[in-house]
């Protein structure tokens, strides 16, 4: 009983993962919005952002570039490259 308890009390260990995921998901919109007519490749995004440059991060903003292009935020006017939709 007591587990239960503290389990319900506790919040859950992705919780930090994902206020971490929103805050990139903005910088990476603000930096779109700050440069609308810009094309940006994920490694350049990363070094505008100051974020790391390593197979598994680029990868992982791959993602999230992909999922906002499906959502209509950006466009994808080639392979490996996205800016702000007009």
């Amino acid at each position: 009983m007591t587990r239960k308890v503290i389990d319900a009390l506790t919040p859950p260990d992705d919780e930090p993962a994902l206020a971490e995921a929103a805050t990139v998901y903005q910088r990476i919109v603000t930096a779109f919005t700050e440069h609308p007519g810009r094309v940006f490749r994920v490694r350049d995004l990363h070094e505008l952002l100051k974020l790391p440059t390593d197979e598994p991060s680029i990868n992982v903003t791959r993602s999230r570039l992909g999922r906002l292009v499906r959502q209509g935020l950006l466009d994808q006017p080639g392979r490996g490259q996205y800016q702000k939709r007009n």
